[in-house]
């Protein structure tokens, strides 16, 4: 039996000796991030912000099974949020529709969250009404029968396995009704726990035809934006879940169809937040690497296309980048390629790589 179906739902519980301190840890974990970020200056804040808000983005929908263009990303939420960086490129739609959404979860986290609002961010993720080639509803509750349950499935046509069937579609105003009243509630439950709950409930109740898991993880950032009391942030809950993919999954499949006793999905949840707090440290040296890269090229005149590249090396570029494949990329002549290359081999800002072989290839050089 789901646990949507047990008679005191959603009545949860948990042991609060096991909660109380994991949740002291994290908050310990978030009290020194946030104090170390302060020191940084506005600048590299900045920076780090939009790597952070860049990450969830991406790592949102990669665990969706969705590979979203990384410098469309970024330039999109640059754009929005007026922050100056180099290498600007236009967005695909698609990408401005999860961009839209999840500035809307972290920059407005203090405003309630309401039915219109959540069918807003539901109408940015499809805006073609289309999940994938499938017709889907859009910014309306699902409305399926019961002969047709709302079910998540994996595995071959014709062998599917059934991991959680959500409740049916005639108690969705209800439910969703409920879980609003709840999340906007002055209760008196820390927002990080209530983060953890709320995520579980909302993919529980599994509202949309779509986009539940994405939407799910926006109400989380939302509710991690709350607990920091900042529009800011520094750590990403999306990608450390994107890393622990498979017991992200397992973890909600077994609550689901346990208990109204969440204290496992409280544990694994807080553990896995306090891991993304930790992982800062990573975000945090990639920042402070391109900054002080771009710093050396303040009094220089550099085009588009070599921004565009030059950031694409600093992100940490796969494979080896040669003429060829800057021309693909930049949508250049290979001859425009070796240019703009030798340019700023000649500014010191890239360099020849020693390897051999029949393609030259070439690295940031960095002081």
């Amino acid at each position: 039996m789901y646990i949507h179906l047990l008679k005191k739902w959603p009545k949860f519980q948990w042991d609060n000796n096991i909660i109380t301190p994991l949740l002291a840890e994290v908050r310990y974990q978030q009290g020194r991030l946030l104090g170390r970020m302060e020191g940084l200056g506005f600048a590299l804040q900045e920076q780090a912000n939009l790597q952070t808000l860049t990450l969830d983005v991406l790592k949102s929908s990669e665990i969706e099974g969705e590979i979203l263009d990384t410098d469309q990303v970024r330039s999109s939420i640059a754009r929005r949020l007026g922050i100056d960086i180099a290498g600007l490129v236009p967005a695909d739609r698609n990408v401005e529709g999860v961009v839209e959404m999840m500035l809307d979860a972290t920059q407005r986290y203090s405003i309630a969250l309401s039915q219109e609002r959540l069918f807003g961010w539901h109408a940015a993720l499809f805006p073609t009404g289309y999940s994938g080639i499938h017709k889907i509803v859009v910014a309306a509750w699902r409305n399926n029968t019961r002969e047709d349950p709302m079910q998540v499935v994996s595995g071959p046509m014709g062998r599917e396995t059934v991991h959680f069937q959500a409740p049916d579609a005639e108690r969705l105003q209800h439910e969703m009704d409920f879980f609003f009243t709840w999340l906007n509630s002055g209760e008196n439950i820390d927002p990080m726990l209530k983060a953890a709950i709320a995520h579980l409930w909302f993919v529980t109740i599994h509202p949309f035809d779509d986009g539940n898991g994405r939407i799910a993880r926006a109400i989380t950032d939302m509710m991690l934006a709350r607990a920091d009391n900042s529009n800011k942030r520094f750590y990403s809950m999306s990608t450390q879940i994107r890393a622990e993919r498979k017991a992200y999954y397992d973890i909600l499949e077994n609550t689901q169809k346990g208990s109204l006793d969440i204290t496992e999905w409280l544990e694994w949840f807080l553990a896995c937040l306090n891991r993304s707090i930790t992982a800062t440290d990573t975000t945090l040296a990639t920042v402070k690497r391109k900054a002080k890269f771009w710093e050396r090229t303040t009094t220089q005149t550099i085009n588009d296309r070599q921004k565009l590249m030059l950031n694409k090396l600093l992100d940490g570029f796969e494979g080896k980048l040669t003429s060829a494949k800057w021309g693909i990329i930049t949508k250049v002549s290979q001859d425009t390629a070796i240019r703009d290359i030798q340019d700023l081999i000649e500014r010191d800002l890239l360099v020849k790589e020693d390897a051999g072989g029949r393609s030259t290839s070439y690295l940031l050089k960095e002081k």
